[in-house]
């Protein structure tokens, strides 16, 4: 069995089919072990970093960052056994998406006395325009630079001191010497712990001028970067942000990865869930005074409460009155799913898009359960690390469009629920209260549901009991729990 591997595209969840190669945390030559991080890559459900199956040192690197690749094709490749020597076989010669060698590099193959070397094979071309170089072999470090250039014309055996060079550039009097191409934006020399540490101070690695062996990043000039002395440099180097046009002043996005499969959703959740909305105008005066009272508790001092909070929480009340909110319409059966726990969805903004995490089985969890579970989902979905598990089988979901400032809408069922929920802003506003005209903080509901499910009388009646719960929700709870 060959001991250099191909590690393929898995399968991220529910039968995905591509991702996006978003960034990729290693290079050709660095060393990595089992279950490190190896690549960032985006789905149609999330951005998810993938591990390595296997350790060992990085031989190849299939695709660039920006590319999309099927589920099953292989994207690195690694060596389980660097130290045994040269391997006999390197992976990508076989099935693994390589580009066609140029004509200078076989030429250069020739030139040095030995045939054309097919693609991923040690000597020839490898993906990104570089030569496949002897694993295990000199300082790792040498793997990911260019390979220097040699005033001789004939190849040393690699048995010998020189076998870091796998290839010997053309004599200049039999063929013009090749020009190394610039180097392209993508990994820099940097070791795995280096790596990790920029990633945790959010320090970009592109820019920073590397102070150890062949330019390498050490701690050191991460640390310089982050205290702001290699600001400038990485200043120079930042891509200009914003949004370009073309001469027709026109700009095109490709629509792909979460983007995409929201609009898939969307568009076949609109055109076979009849939709109905209904919005309720509540007083939420009371609920925004409990939250100051809990905010006051010595064991919720430290906790991030809003109002999102007890809007979740009067859904999964009110939930308890009305189970058939919380149930799904099988095509396929014909029937319909009644389901007894509760997987709350919160929808969020990010900057790939909209997506919709949920808290698994919410019923079940106490108000400090449930505010600690929102605020690690908003946090997670903000740095843009939610798992794909965590936004499959919701039944129930939240919108919060008060957030942006609007007063409420009539959002679309996402697959296989029967009720969505938009919480609209909470503005103060003059309210009768107890016969008399005074400012109240006051909110907007509203609720989209399943018709084919849900009638106009229980999805009345469910949003009359969230909206009573939210009016009072202390005698709410005295009264129902």
């Amino acid at each position: 069995m060959s001991r250099v591997k191909e590690f393929k595209l898995p399968d991220l969840g529910e039968g995905l089919t591509e991702g996006e190669i978003l960034k990729w945390l290693v290079a050709v030559g660095d060393t990595v072990d089992l279950n490190q991080p190896i690549v960032e890559v985006e789905t149609a459900k999330a951005a998810v970093e993938i591990p390595a199956k296997w350790a060992g040192q990085i031989t190849a690197i299939f695709h660039a960052e920006g590319e999309t690749v099927e589920v099953g094709t292989p994207i690195i490749a690694i060596d389980t056994d660097p130290g045994a020597g040269p391997a006999p076989d390197s992976a990508g010669s076989a099935g693994s998406p390589t580009k066609t060698p140029s004509a200078e590099a076989l030429a250069a193959v020739e030139l040095a006395g030995d045939a054309p070397v097919e693609p991923g094979l040690i000597g020839g071309p490898a993906p990104g325009g570089r030569t496949a170089v002897l694993v295990g072999y000199g300082p790792r470090t040498t793997v990911a630079k260019r390979r220097p250039r040699k005033d001789d014309s004939v190849p040393k055996s690699p048995a010998g001191p020189a076998s870091q060079q796998v290839l010997a550039e053309p004599p200049p009097a039999q063929a013009p010497p090749v020009a190394p191409a610039p180097a392209a934006p993508g990994p820099v020399l940097a070791k795995p712990p280096v790596r990790k540490l920029a990633r945790d101070l959010g320090v970009d690695l592109v820019g920073i001028a590397g102070s150890g062996p062949n330019g390498s990043i050490t701690r050191d000039d991460v640390m310089a970067a982050s205290s702001g002395s290699a600001a400038q440099p990485a200043a120079v180097a930042a891509p200009a942000v914003g949004p370009s046009f073309g001469p027709d002043r026109e700009q095109r996005i490709p629509v792909k990865g979460v983007r995409k499969l929201t609009a898939e959703n969307m568009v076949a959740s609109a055109f076979t869930a009849p939709h109905v909305t209904e919005f309720l105008t509540i007083d939420m005066t009371r609920s925004m005074r409990a939250l100051d009272r809990l905010r006051a508790l010595p064991g919720w001092r430290d906790v991030r409460t809003s109002p999102l909070l007890l809007v979740a929480k009067a859904v999964l009340v009110a939930v308890k009155r009305h189970p058939m909110i919380n149930s799904t319409w099988s095509g396929a059966t014909n029937e319909i799913v009644v389901k007894e726990y509760v997987n709350l969805g919160i929808a969020a903004a990010t900057e790939r898009g909209l997506i919709v995490p949920n808290v698994k089985d919410a019923g079940r969890l106490s108000l400090r359960e449930l505010a600690d579970a929102l605020n690690g989902l908003v946090a997670t979905a903000k740095d843009g690390k939610t798992a794909p598990a965590d936004m499959s089988g919701g039944t129930f979901t939240i919108t919060n469009v008060g957030v942006f400032g609007v007063d409420t809408g009539t959002p679309i069922l996402p697959p296989g629920e029967a009720a969505i929920l938009a919480f609209g802003a909470v503005r103060e506003m003059p309210w009768v209260h107890k016969g008399k005209v005074k400012v109240r903080e006051v909110t907007t509901l509203g609720l989209s549901f399943d018709h084919r499910i849900i009638d106009g009388e229980l999805g009345s009646k469910f949003l009359r009991d969230v909206g009573a719960f939210l009016t009072d929700p202390e005698a709410t709870l005295l009264a129902w729990c």
